[in-house]
């Protein structure tokens, strides 16, 4: 029987998570801003190491015949959903002490769309990442993990795809990078609220780990 469990834990790439982390974290203070201006680019490595994992995952388990779409969901909703609620219901009920009626309501529609996945639109319709009022947006952080989401909904749909129909697995992935990335180029001259904040504009991201995989 193949379950989740048969995945090798690799120590290597928890240690890159924790770089990312911390590169990004430091970002926020001003000192270390300073010392270190690309820090968000543990962003974009987490997003590498989730297509590197995911595809990992998938092809092993269409090779073995044994993926299952539902399984897979659930598996997601397992790892996700407990912290995600502990963080959606401290932030509602922080919120209710601190917050008056417009910012509450706010919130609320800011932990909607975080429950939904959607944040990242959410997000993107109001302003951009950096002005002023992304303070008072304690749940600015999951834009991220709502690209990312959105990311394994259709992946694992477009990889059943490729293999299903035999076509070639690396030169299929060269072409969702290379797509990705001149739409990511354009929006970054034309608007860059919808670059930073749209899963088309950070795919090549995701499938660059995808296509180390």
């Amino acid at each position: 029987m193949h379950t989740a469990h048969k995945y090798t834990y690799r120590p290597d790439i928890d240690g890159l998570r924790a770089l990312a982390v911390l590169a990004v974290i430091a970002y926020h203070y001003e000192y270390a801003k300073s010392l270190l201006t690309g820090g968000f680019i543990g962003v974009d490595i987490f997003f590498v190491i989730s297509g590197y994992l995911i595809t990992g995952i998938l092809l092993k388990e269409f090779k073995t015949h044994s993926f299952s779409i539902i399984k897979f969901y659930q598996r997601r909703i397992r790892r996700i959903f407990p912290a995600l609620i502990v963080i959606l219901l401290f932030s509602l009920i922080i919120g209710w002490v601190f917050y008056l009626e417009n910012e509450y309501q706010k919130l609320g529609q800011h932990i909607a769309t975080s429950a939904g996945f959607i944040q990242n639109f959410m997000l993107w319709s109001e302003s951009g990442y950096f002005d002023l009022s992304s303070i008072q947006k304690p749940l600015l952080h999951l834009w991220s993990l709502s690209v990312e989401e959105q990311f394994y909904i259709f992946w694992p749909l477009i990889l059943w795809a490729i293999l299903h129909y035999g076509w070639s697995l690396t030169r299929s992935i060269t072409i969702i990078i290379s797509l990705s990335f001149l739409i990511n180029l354009g929006y970054a001259y034309y608007d860059k609220v919808i670059d930073f904040y749209f899963p088309t504009t950070r795919a090549w991201e995701l499938m660059a780990g995808a296509y180390l995989a």
